[in-house]
């Protein structure tokens, strides 16, 4: 048995790192194998991978994905494939179910898949065989260490002047804004930036599923749910948080994904004096989020008539970004809530053009004393 395959064996049976190689092994033949094997100990004992860490270290990358054996990776490009993989389905399986136990949470045969943070912030969902047909799969999704200004996404490309000036004019104007936008198009990183915009003496309650949002603002408090134990006890949803952050006394309510019943609860405190606040959700442009919030809206049992009355009478505008195939992340458009029912979204700012809701954007600005020039 080699150094590495003793440290996984004496880790998995709960050893102490520090003591997990057997102290008849011959010493160490160099400073560069003790400090590899140290690397391997903290990896197995993080419920990790050596190379699976360094791959998530790497600048630029996103997203680690194991398919079986194979290994993907995300550098903004989209998902290409790396030159090595693993040994074999039981090794994917074996490293799946130590990362989820690192998370705190339970992965085998009665809970086959599992969705969590590990200690890091690296975001983890995995799912044995079955129900992946073709052999265990684990998504990593990387902490996002850098939080961007929106003068930095001005000048990356993500935003251009008119609508810098349109967003911060939002901003001052404690507008009720949806962020929309595919997976991976940059909603969390937006609206982090958005939000360090906000005056200091305000108050952000971030309600989120994995705490993703890092505004850089002197008073965030942030509240995550939480999945229920083996016994079935324990959980708090979107839904509890958002009846909580109510009596928390906000300035802002953040919710970091719209994604449920969870959207009742949002139009109903926006509804209700709430100014200011801000949601994403997944849309494949501006003009789709009134079906995307009829259909989250019919989780909650509301009908279609209730959700546009409720949403008309609680959102202002909606801010759409887009990823194209080089993996650029932009916003597309910026769009407000038409008056009248059905609902129905205006693009106010298209690609660096105005749109039909040019004026009606304005009007909401001035009105709310942000206007633009």
């Amino acid at each position: 048995m080699n150094r590495w395959q003793q440290l996984r064996h004496a880790l998995a049976q709960g050893a102490n790192p520090a003591q997990a190689v057997d102290s008849s092994a011959p010493p160490l033949g160099s400073i560069s194998q003790a400090l590899t094997d140290l690397e391997d100990a903290r990896a197995a004992q993080a419920g990790s991978d050596r190379d699976l860490l360094q791959l998530l270290a790497t600048p630029g990358v996103s997203d680690v994905l194991v398919n079986d054996t194979q290994v993907w990776v995300d550098r903004g490009r989209g998902v290409e494939p790396v030159e090595w993989g693993f040994a074999s389905s039981q090794q994917v399986r074996d490293l799946a179910v130590r990362m989820a136990a690192a998370a705190g949470a339970r992965l085998d045969e009665a809970a086959p898949m599992v969705d969590a943070t590990l200690p890091d912030g690296t975001r983890l969902h995995a799912a044995l065989s079955p129900p992946a047909l073709h052999g265990p799969v684990i998504s990593l999704r990387t902490a996002r260490r850098q939080v961007f200004t929106v003068a930095q996404l001005r000048a990356n490309g993500c935003l251009d002047e008119r609508s810098e000036e349109l967003i911060r004019a939002l901003v001052r104007a404690r507008a009720n804004v949806v962020i929309s936008g595919a997976t991976g198009s940059g909603k969390t990183t937006v609206l982090s930036a958005i939000l360090s915009l906000c005056d200091p003496s305000q108050r952000l309650l971030c309600l989120e599923d994995v705490p993703e949002l890092r505004p850089q603002h002197p008073h965030v408090v942030t509240l995550t749910t939480r999945a229920a134990n083996v016994q079935g006890q324990g959980q708090i949803t979107l839904v509890d948080l958002l009846r909580a952050a109510m009596r928390m006394r906000p300035d802002r309510i953040v919710l970091g994904e719209c994604r449920g019943a969870e959207v009742r609860e949002v139009l109903s405190a926006f509804n209700t004096g709430h100014e200011g606040g801000w949601v994403t959700l997944h849309a494949n442009s501006a003009v789709d989020v009134p079906a995307r919030l009829v259909a989250l809206g019919a989780l909650a049992g509301m009908s279609e008539s209730t959700v546009h009355a409720q949403a008309l009478s609680a959102l202002d505008a909606v801010i759409h970004l887009h990823r194209d195939a080089a993996g650029r992340r932009q916003v597309a458009q910026i769009a407000v809530f038409d008056n009248g029912l059905p609902l129905q979204v205006v693009p106010a700012w298209e690609r660096g053009r105005p749109g039909a809701g040019a004026s009606q954007l304005e009007s909401f600005l001035k009105e709310r004393g942000a206007s633009v020039v």
